[in-house]
């Protein structure tokens, strides 16, 4: 089954493609019912059938990844001499029908800086999910594996890093991820949230924090040269409005919240109807 090696394979890396399934048949064709093909933007594992048959899959699969389609398409070609071909005949005599599956969502990225009670909190209920989760705390004994015993195999993928300069790792996050700032030192914060407005890639940002801190960090960033409009990227305090518990679960289920309603807006796919 190398076709779902490579399905894992690009799934991991987070690579959006299209399952191509031959499931249907009806008289001669080269390929049986069953057969699968992934496509990528840029290649393909496996086959239906080579031919006319195979290019019109390829060119659907791409044009549902172009437009980030959510939804399955199916299509039916005839294999005849008579039959619409753009890529060369095929003569088979048969008809086959296809069923093209989107498998776009790379894993959501979240990175929590800062594993403290409410840090731990949090990671515990996002490790449940399916997502990439990093943890970054410069204490080590704060990423233990005993501390972290029930957030490490969850459905979550948990990358963790004891970093001393944890900017560092915001750095090399990738384009689109949300990041959580709930550090034990409000320098580190300031620093980080620095740097997260240097990326105007990234997802959501969220401070952990009173009114009164945002003010300072306002303050505080607006000297280091950010913008107004830059600054409100940034949300403090963090957590569903009207939550006011200080309970470190409470605040975890309340910024989880939040956090996913930015998630799935980001994630929405974009159902354009294609063309046949």
């Amino acid at each position: 089954m190398q076709w779902l090696t490579e399905l894992q394979r690009l799934q991991a890396a987070g690579t959006p493609c299209v399952l191509v399934t031959l499931t249907g048949v009806r008289g001669h064709a080269p390929r049986e019912a069953g057969a699968k093909m992934i496509v990528t933007a840029k290649e393909t594992f496996g086959t239906v059938g080579g031919g006319n048959l195979e290019m019109t899959a390829v060119q659907r699969a791409r044009a549902l990844l172009a437009v980030q389609a959510g939804t399955p398409d199916t299509l039916t070609l005839r294999l005849t001499p008579t039959a619409p071909a753009e890529h060369g005949r095929q003569c088979c005599g048969g008809e086959v029908t296809l069923l093209l599956e989107p498998l776009l969502a790379r894993r959501p990225v979240v990175a929590l800086f800062g594993v403290g009670h409410v840090g731990l909190a949090l990671a515990r209920i996002l490790s449940t999910l399916e997502l990439e989760l990093h943890l970054c705390d410069g204490r080590a004994e704060q990423l233990s594996p005993e501390r972290l015993a029930d957030v490490l195999h969850g459905a979550a993928t948990v990358r963790v890093h004891h970093a001393p300069i944890p900017d560092s790792v915001l750095g090399e996050l990738p384009a689109g991820a949300h990041v959580l700032i709930l550090t034990h030192d409000h320098a580190e914060d300031a620093a980080l949230c620095d740097a997260a407005l240097r990326r105007p890639e990234l997802g959501f940002i969220g401070l952990i924090g009173s009114a009164g801190k945002w003010r300072h960090f306002q303050q505080q960033l607006a000297a280091e040269g950010h913008s107004p409009a830059t600054i409100r990227r940034i949300t403090c305090p963090i957590g569903l409005p009207g939550i006011g518990s200080k309970q470190p679960a409470a605040i975890a289920v309340s910024v989880a919240a939040q956090l996913l309603q930015h998630i799935e807006v980001a994630q929405r796919p974009q159902n354009g109807p294609l063309n046949d």
